[in-house]
């Protein structure tokens, strides 16, 4: 039985699949240009949102996408709201006399613990 080998296929070497009956997905091709005027395509599902740059997959830089007309695509300018900080948060629910008496009674509630404390500390010293 040693004198014969087992014929087969390599399990995970070769797909049992075709491509008969497979309908690709309709897709579209953008084309961009890096700084130094190279160009390079990356394909993208024809219902996807096409970014205005890409990054080269050879050279690493960033690509801004060309139009048709073969212009760059100019981007619309965004105005970036500034972030809200807690300050402004607080702000918001509070005005800063309140807050400043807020303050003042934390203050003071911190220094009646802080003298109990030493007053502890010094009696069983």
């Amino acid at each position: 039985m040693a004198d014969r080998s087992l014929r087969g296929m390599r399990l995970g070497a070769q797909s049992m699949q075709s491509e008969e009956g497979v309908e690709f997905s309709p897709r579209k091709r953008a084309v961009y240009r890096t700084d130094e005027g190279n160009t390079f395509e990356v394909v993208f599902a024809a219902e996807a949102e096409v970014p205005e740059t890409w990054e080269s997959p050879r050279t690493g830089q960033e690509g801004r996408l060309v139009g048709d007309d073969g212009e760059l695509v100019e981007s619309e300018a965004v105005e970036a709201k500034a972030p809200r900080t807690h300050w402004d948060m607080l702000l918001e629910r509070r005005t800063r006399a309140e807050l400043e008496e807020l303050l003042e009674e934390r203050l003071s509630y911190l220094r009646a613990r802080r003298g109990e404390a030493a007053a502890k500390a010094s009696k069983s010293a």
